[in-house]
């Protein structure tokens, strides 16, 4: 593989002319027909479940529009001096009144469960994690889950040191995109700063101060502030109906498995205001750089019959919350125990050429031996520590490994730390991440060879035997 076979790619896919490839947009349109394009030149056949190229995956978007929120003790209306609160509906407009309102600590006791009464309640929730909870109840996702699945009829995070309030208004305000078989929401979200809720707190007469310390209690109930609240939230909400796109490579052996290459298409889109100078966030290195490789690895094996089947996948929004491989692997187009291994590929333009192959998921399957024996013969050297594995949830892959199914990232760009955590601490999200003259391409042209040969193995029913072979598959 080449340089200049991968730049050409990331050039087209990270151009402006595509707006940053967001979910449902032009950019989405123009990014599945690229890839439609070169994978059906390369040999590829459509391989979604209806006989086309498409998994349809359907999104929401919702953003704060306008809202009031008035507070109210034995019938009067408080006077709140901070204005740090931010609330978005769940549909366009959601209005109440009289809502009685409860603090609920973390949300959850030390067994992970909801005790308090939280049933059409307006509920305020502390964002930071307690040494206390379950592993499971450390984010703030799973608490606000907890909650809403208890009836609370709103859940407002209070920020605190781990995510401050800046970095929740962010959040919101970039309107971020859900999923919406799995859209589970109270009626009305948002955030507080500490010092709203000191303010709130202590016009209804208490003290902030010693709710937090009654909060740090595992069995802790939750209190009533005496308050109830008046809100009217009015809030974008926009539908979307996006799609991963899936090619096939039919293979010769009914029931001998699949080998999966897996990439996600989708970045930031238009992500600056117009003020901005440059508003798109164009997505070079993350990820028009794994779509490269996988256009690529396609030409080499398109052409030829394996024993297994080799599919394909350009999932969307992943930058949501990996939601294209979530509702693939809810949705296989074959059946998940009949997958020999995923091969996920992301922001692999970091390494140059002659970096160390690393596997984020190293030690969680029984594939390790397989990679590096591959590895090898293409004379790549081997990192041989688990350091990448901290980046195990942050991708794809991470969406069938949670099924059982083996899910692997393999390549350079994850073997040298220090240079990933350099261009995520710069361009990685930003309109900077676009294509320049120094755009480092040598790392992932050998991660395109690597991949070409692996497919290879996998795919051949003589080379990759599974050591323990699922029922069904033929083998």
């Amino acid at each position: 593989m080449t340089e200049s076979e991968l730049r050409k790619h990331v050039e087209i896919l990270a151009s402006d002319e595509f707006e940053g490839r967001a979910p449902g947009t032009e950019g989405e349109r123009k990014t599945l027909a690229y890839l439609q394009k070169h994978w059906s030149t390369a040999g590829l056949k459509p391989g979604a479940r209806d006989g086309s190229w498409y998994q349809p995956v359907d999104l929401i978007r919702r953003g704060p529009k306008q809202a009031t929120a008035q507070f109210f003790a034995k019938g009067e209306k408080l006077r709140v001096v901070s204005d740090d609160i931010l609330l978005v509906g769940r549909e366009r407009q959601y209005k109440a009144d009289a809502l009685p309102t409860l603090f609920v600590g973390h949300g959850v006791n030390g067994q992970g469960k909801v005790v308090a009464d939280v049933k059409g309640k307006l509920v305020f929730v502390l964002a930071d994690d307690a040494d206390f909870l379950p592993a499971d109840m450390k984010s703030a996702r799973a608490r606000r889950t907890a909650l809403i699945d208890a009836g609370a009829a709103g859940v407002v995070s209070i920020s605190g040191e781990q995510f401050d309030f800046p970095v929740f208004r962010r959040a919101i305000l970039s309107r971020p995109i859900t999923w919406e078989a799995r859209d589970k929401r109270a009626d009305v979200e948002g955030v507080v700063s500490p010092q709203y809720m000191v303010a709130l707190v202590t016009a209804a007469g208490g003290d902030w101060d010693k709710l937090r310390v009654a909060a740090r209690a595992a069995d802790y109930a939750g209190q009533s502030f005496g308050l109830s609240a008046n809100l009217d939230v009015e809030t974008d909400v926009e539908r979307i109906r996006s799609n991963n796109i899936i090619g096939r490579i039919p293979g010769k052996k009914s029931g001998s498995g699949a080998v999966i290459f897996m990439g996600h298409w989708d970045h930031f889109g238009i992500c600056r205001p117009e003020a901005a100078e440059d508003r798109i966030c164009n997505g070079a290195v993350d990820n028009a750089s794994g779509m490269a490789v996988l256009i690529e690895v396609a030409k080499r094996l398109g052409k030829a019959r394996f024993d297994r089947d080799i599919l394909f996948i350009g999932t969307t929004a992943e930058e949501y919350g990996l939601i294209g491989a979530r509702a693939f692997a809810a949705d296989p187009v074959v059946p998940l125990e009949q997958i020999k291994v995923v091969l996920n590929i992301d922001t692999v333009a970091i390494a140059p050429k002659g970096a160390k192959v690393a596997i984020i998921g190293r030690g969680k399957t029984d594939l390790d031996d397989d990679i590096e024996k591959v590895a090898r013969k293409l004379r790549r050297k081997i990192e041989p520590s688990t350091d990448a594995n901290a980046f195990l949830q942050r991708q794809d892959g991470w969406a069938l490994t949670e099924k059982n199914v083996p899910a692997l990232m393999v390549g350079g760009s994850f073997a040298d730390l220090a240079k990933l955590d350099a261009f995520l601490k710069s361009d990685y999200h930003g309109p900077e991440d676009e294509v320049r003259d120094g755009i480092q391409l040598g790392g992932a042209a050998e991660d395109a060879d690597l991949h070409v040969e692996l497919g290879r193995y996998f795919a051949d029913t003589r080379k990759y035997k599974p050591k323990k072979p699922e029922k069904g598959t033929g083998e």
